[in-house]
């Protein structure tokens, strides 16, 4: 599917917008091409949830497409949909599974595979009539100790027999999903690994998928026929410690609307809860938690968050520049006093992106980079850059 320059800009007009989100498609397609290289032979899917981890279905879909990625997840059948339309030839999985039986016929319409956590899904999926190559193809989620979503090994055992007599049912993939990957060193890696290992046999013929991005870092015993990389692909770290393998794909910035002079012994922001200590040069930023830029990235500037007491940065013409005081609903205030003369109205400080790693922005407001994500607001310009052309 070819890029459209005609979908490159959307959101707000660029004049009129407070922020401005950079989104690098290309970075994108890279990410997905070393995920691919890291985890063949094993197929590698492409984690489109959330409207693209908020970055737009119908931007992402095709750029992995083009990457070569032929299969996607996605949480609710309305992102299917999304994602079945910049994708006409995809392979679809809906995660949450399948929405009571009155929702099966639109799972039907626009060919969503719906992943089977609980025996009323199967059994809803089971009543209802197919019309595709294959009787009502489908996932199956096998929980494996994260206790959020999935049959039980019993329950799957009790599945394939009849299934096997049935035939109502068409299992192309078998699922669990991983809940410390992103911990290396965490026992519990191993305990799923093994409780996967033996409960994969019982539907000896459906594909594996037991890996997400941290999974497919763990090494190849973890990686069976499928991998389900979401955050990574995205440019966010995939596990905690050491470098961050991806590229940064989106770039946060808000404008400077204003830059003030204040005293010494002087307080900004609400409850007076930055004090000054010396003559400060204050930019006054167009962003905000309405835009999904966390409060708690205030630091010591809002009570009760003192695990982190330093708050976030920004990034201003090279330098590093302090938040001074609380995010407020639409405002941000940047200490930029170590600019001298140089920060102007109309600038764009970086909030997060190549100079301030999303991960690190992230952890200055007590999260983690998916939040960070999912949450940009609509009041963004989102300028979209091409990728390259497959290789």
């Amino acid at each position: 599917m070819p890029f459209s320059p005609d979908s490159a800009h959307q959101g707000a007009d660029p004049r009129l917008a407070g922020g401005r989100l950079t989104i690098d498609l290309g970075a994108l397609a890279e990410n997905y091409r070393m995920l691919a290289q890291r985890a063949a032979p094993a197929r590698v899917a492409g984690v489109v949830k959330a409207n693209a981890y908020g970055l737009g279905i119908a931007m992402v879909v095709p750029t992995l497409w083009q990457a070569g990625c032929r299969t996607f997840f996605v949480a609710l059948p309305e992102e299917g949909i999304a994602a079945r339309r910049a994708a006409p030839g995809a392979d679809i999985f809906v995660l949450n599974g399948l929405f009571g039986p009155e929702s099966a016929p639109a799972y039907a319409q626009h060919r969503l595979m719906p992943v089977l956590n609980t025996q009323a899904d199967i059994s809803a999926w089971e009543a209802f009539g197919w019309d595709g190559k294959a009787p009502r193809p489908c996932a199956i989620h096998v929980d494996s100790g994260m206790n959020r979503l999935g049959v039980t090994a019993e329950e799957l055992h009790a599945f394939a027999h009849e299934n096997s007599l049935t035939q109502a049912v068409t299992p192309l993939l078998l699922m669990s999903h991983l809940a410390c990957a992103d911990d290396a060193a965490s026992p519990m890696n191993a305990r799923q690994l093994e409780s996967f290992q033996k409960v994969r046999r019982i539907l000896a013929d459906s594909d594996s998928s037991l890996s997400n991005s941290a999974g497919i870092f763990l090494g190849p015993d973890y990686h069976f026929d499928l991998v389900r990389p979401g955050i990574a692909l995205y440019g966010g770290a995939p596990y905690n410690g050491g470098r961050n393998p991806m590229k940064p794909v989106v770039t946060a910035e808000a404008r400077i609307v204003q830059v003030r002079h204040a005293r010494a012994g002087e307080t900004a922001s609400y409850g007076a809860s930055a004090a000054l200590a010396r003559d400060t040069v204050i930019a006054v930023a167009s962003v905000g938690y309405a835009d999904g830029y966390p409060r708690s990235a205030s630091g010591a500037g809002v009570p009760l968050r003192y695990a982190v007491t330093n708050g976030a940065h920004g990034f201003l013409h090279g330098k590093r520049v302090p938040l001074l005081g609380r995010v407020t609903m639409d405002l941000t205030l940047f200490d930029v006093t170590g600019l001298g003369d140089a920060a102007n109205v109309g600038d764009h400080i970086e909030l997060f992106g190549p100079n301030i790693p999303i991960d690190e922005a992230a952890t200055a407001a007590g999260t983690i980079s998916y939040e960070l994500l999912t949450s940009l607001g609509k009041r963004y310009y989102r300028h979209y850059v091409a990728a390259d052309q497959p290789q």
